[in-house]
């Protein structure tokens, strides 16, 4: 029997993997993917100080590191049940049952696009499948494209398209629905895109944005908003102007769009289609926690970590004996929190096991999650601290 059984060979999973394993666990990692590395594999970005965070260079690190530490990683398995049976848990796989004494679920996150009449066109995918198809599969996704939805993610993910010499056309919001939200709404758009106007190219731009603090700044700032958006790294990003359908017979072929008030309600008489051979649409990132609701985890529902969210922790312990979460099945972060998690996962595990060397790495690890979060780059919801507040009173009321 297996003293550690992860499911999901991300960052969060790799770094706990290296971590338990250091410590003489006999560690196993799965996944449905046939390369370990899970979202790492397809981020490339610079960051503020210049360096460049190239993500298959850090799962190729993990998993070597996992691997001459004595954990096996086996991909191209999936898991599609896990149940506590007496001192341990059991878990049905493709590959069959696995038996383990401490399970830790590090299955990361799911993205949600937004519904719009076209989108089953061929052509038309998620933000996040543009990124695997160009980062990891290294196959161009097209020659001219429309990105629909502003938020950090497609932020990011235009300027890796941009770096393949894929062109992005622009990127503009979803019309106004229920189902858009606030994802359709100028005023809320440009709330969230402030988060990050400090990555921004543009010295107009970083210096625009500190005078936006206010909501009646921000309110103005949209109603003067130009049609033509401001560009960063050449890409227009136009708050104004939303998809309304996307077009073609059989394949993408353009987008119908129309210039929008600050409130989100087309303008009439400004509708047009602009050519495109593809499109991507960004959603939201939501915690792929299904399986911790399977074991019988107790949840939270907390808006700023992006969702339903297992109850948990400081260790990434669990209500429940034996099981531990981490990374963006916690909340919606960083890779580099999520690799901080996961190394504290790792080590809570060891401690349980009673194999933990120096307690002393333990309490270290759990101080390094929050010393990574205050430096983090980016920040996909505001009021991530307080979601985790929210969540560790929950977990001190179940004596965790």
């Amino acid at each position: 029997m297996l003293d550690s059984l992860i499911i999901g060979a991300g960052p969060a999973g790799l770094a706990a993997a290296v971590a338990s394993a250091r410590q003489g666990l006999r560690v196993r990692v799965v996944d449905e993917f046939y390369q370990p590395g899970g979202r790492l594999l397809g981020q490339l970005h610079q960051e503020p100080d210049g360096t460049w965070w190239n993500g298959l260079a850090e799962a190729a690190r993990l998993q070597q590191e996992a691997v001459e530490a004595g954990a096996e990683i086996r991909c191209g398995v999936s898991v599609f049940h896990v149940t506590r049976q007496d001192t341990s848990w059991i878990v049905s796989t493709s590959e069959g049952v696995m038996e383990a004494s401490m399970l830790l679920i590090a299955t990361g996150a799911s993205e949600t696009p937004v519904p719009i009449p076209g989108w089953t066109l061929p052509g038309v995918m998620s933000i996040g499948a543009a990124q695997v198809m160009t980062n990891v599969q290294r196959v161009r996704v097209g020659t001219r494209g429309v990105i629909i939805g502003i938020n950090i993610l497609s932020v990011a993910i235009a300027r890796e398209l941009l770096l393949a010499e894929v062109k992005v056309d622009r990127m503009i919001l979803p019309a106004h629905s229920v189902i858009s939200g606030d994802a359709s709404h100028p005023v809320a758009v440009m709330q969230s895109m402030l988060r990050i106007a400090h990555l921004a190219p543009s010295p107009l731009i970083r210096m625009g944005s500190k005078w936006m603090k206010s909501t009646w700044m921000q309110r103005l700032g949209t109603a003067l908003y130009p049609s033509r958006g401001f560009s960063m790294w050449g890409i227009p990003i136009q708050l104004r102007t939303a998809a309304l359908a996307i077009i073609g017979v059989n394949q993408v072929e353009g987008v119908r769009i129309a210039h929008i008030t600050p409130d989100g309600q087309p303008v009439s008489g400004t509708e047009q289609i602009i050519p495109a051979d593809f499109v991507c649409i960004a959603g939201e990132l939501s915690p792929l926690a299904e399986l911790a609701a399977v074991a019988g985890c107790p949840f939270a529902y907390v808006p700023s970590l992006g969702g339903h969210i297992p109850i948990h922790n400081e260790r990434m312990q669990t209500p429940l004996d034996g099981l531990y979460v981490a990374g963006n099945i916690t909340g919606i972060e960083s890779a580099k929190v999520a690799l901080a998690q996961g190394t504290a996962a790792g080590m809570s595990m060891a401690f349980s096991h009673g194999s933990l060397r120096d307690p002393h790495v333990l309490s270290d690890s759990i101080k390094q999650i929050e010393i990574v979060r205050n430096n983090a780059t980016l920040q996909f919801h505001p009021g991530i601290r307080a979601g985790r507040m929210q969540v560790g009173l929950m977990a001190a009321e179940r004596s965790l």
